[in-house]
């Protein structure tokens, strides 16, 4: 991601641009980079920094810092990790992994419905493999599904969906999952790091169109 690319994802429609700020993290943004896309994003297109298994402290400096929209957590934070971050609106990345994602959905829904956690803002629901950066793995669809009508994401704030979306299957995926947002990242590259204007234009192109 370049300041570029940002500027493109604003020109194409996109409301929030992420940046990966885990510095063990093959898709890493250094600072400067960081300041550009920021720049670029412009006053009205959320800018989201992703960390994971970051101190709450140095996560705040680094968000003051480059004044981001909100902070997307991808590791093994908890509930207090993210209250500790306020006032910054927290973005909470689980694993869509079967044996585990129902109990991590209650740890965040009993801390959320006890007012714990007014900066929670959404859920993401990635891929198991995810460590902070794309991997074009695609996610477990039915999954996500399926913990859908058992009412698995009642009581939580917005859900937003990750994982393997692609111009192709996006609008599949959102008209069958019906999820806040979406998250998409390797699905837009036309080199690893690139964005591709064009995929991005497409990519928003079909969200719209699954939207009508």
């Amino acid at each position: 991601m370049t300041a570029a690319d940002a500027g493109a994802a604003v020109a194409a429609g996109a409301d929030a641009i992420g940046m990966i700020l885990h510095a063990n993290a093959r898709r890493r943004i250094d600072p400067d980079v960081a300041t550009g896309i920021v720049a670029a994003a412009g006053p009205f297109v959320t800018t989201v920094g992703v960390f994971v298994d970051l101190e709450p402290e140095r996560i705040l400096e680094i968000a003051e810092a480059l004044s981001l929209g909100a902070v997307q957590l991808h590791g093994r934070e908890t509930p207090a990790d993210a209250e500790a971050l306020r006032p910054f609106k927290i973005i909470k990345a689980i694993k869509c992994d079967a044996g585990t994602i129902r109990a991590s959905l209650d740890d965040w829904r009993s801390s959320y419905a006890a007012g714990e956690l007014p900066n929670l803002a959404a859920i993401l629901l990635e891929t198991p493999s995810a460590e902070g950066g794309g991997t074009g793995e695609a996610n477990d669809f039915a999954l996500i599904a399926s913990l859908r009508d058992e009412g698995a994401f009642a009581g939580l704030p917005p859900v937003i969906v990750a994982g393997g979306l692609r111009p192709d299957n996006a609008a599949r995926v959102a008209r069958v999952l019906s999820p806040y947002a979406v998250d998409v990242s390797t699905g837009i590259e036309e080199s690893f790091g690139r964005k591709s204007p064009e995929l991005m234009r497409r990519f928003i192109r079909e969200l719209n169109a699954a939207d009508a």
